[in-house]
């Protein structure tokens, strides 16, 4: 079994922010399985369902963002899994929206869920499917301008969430990739595109 975890904030008020992609992503794996992401376990609410022919848990911890960790490793806990066994979905601001990268292991790179979950488990070493919500930078005076919190927890608008509908199937396809074919061809397959294609 693979844990699949998306990364948000629980609340109808945060429900189409940028932060909230991880959630949305969840969401559309759910979609896909025929399943629904409602029996709360390990602080989050979860869906066990098949994906590309394997077992997975589907989760959105309950935890608020910056909590995340407690979720995840009491979910890979119960579970009885190993940190490679974990997949997390989650919003990016260095990634350009439309756009998703996928890593084995590293820093937190400055997102707070992802920071939780590397002080609540011992090893770095799991998948993360990045999912690009960064806007162009503006420029104000001398001052380059490209989001923040007050952009990631404000509402998107309806061409953003069009742009991120279309990445969200990506990020199904990536997750179903990861499962069959390994995270290596995976990132072959979705790290190519590049700023501007």
């Amino acid at each position: 079994m693979k844990l699949i975890v998306g990364l948000g904030n629980p609340g109808i008020e945060y429900q189409f922010t940028p932060h909230n992609a991880g959630f949305l992503a969840i969401d559309r794996l759910a979609e896909v399985c025929g399943a629904n992401v409602s029996n709360r376990r390990g602080r989050a609410l979860t869906a066990k369902a098949t994906l590309a022919g394997q077992e997975v848990l589907l989760a959105k911890p309950e935890t608020f963002m910056n909590l995340s960790g407690l979720s995840v490793a009491a979910l890979l806990q119960e579970l009885e899994l190993p940190a490679t066994d974990l997949i997390v979905l989650y919003d990016e601001l260095a990634i350009p929206l439309g756009q998703l990268r996928i890593r084995e292991r590293g820093s937190a790179g400055g997102h707070n869920g992802i920071k939780s979950i590397l002080g609540s488990l011992p090893s770095d070493e799991f998948i993360r499917v990045r999912i690009g919500v960064g806007k162009p930078p503006t420029v104000t005076g001398r001052e380059v301008k490209a989001g923040g919190t007050d952009y990631l927890l404000a509402p998107m608008r309806k061409m953003m969430l069009q742009e991120l509908d279309i990445v969200l199937d990506d990020a199904v396809r990536a997750v179903e990739t990861i499962l069959k074919d390994g995270v290596k061809k995976a990132m072959n397959e979705f790290n190519k595109k590049v700023v501007g294609e």
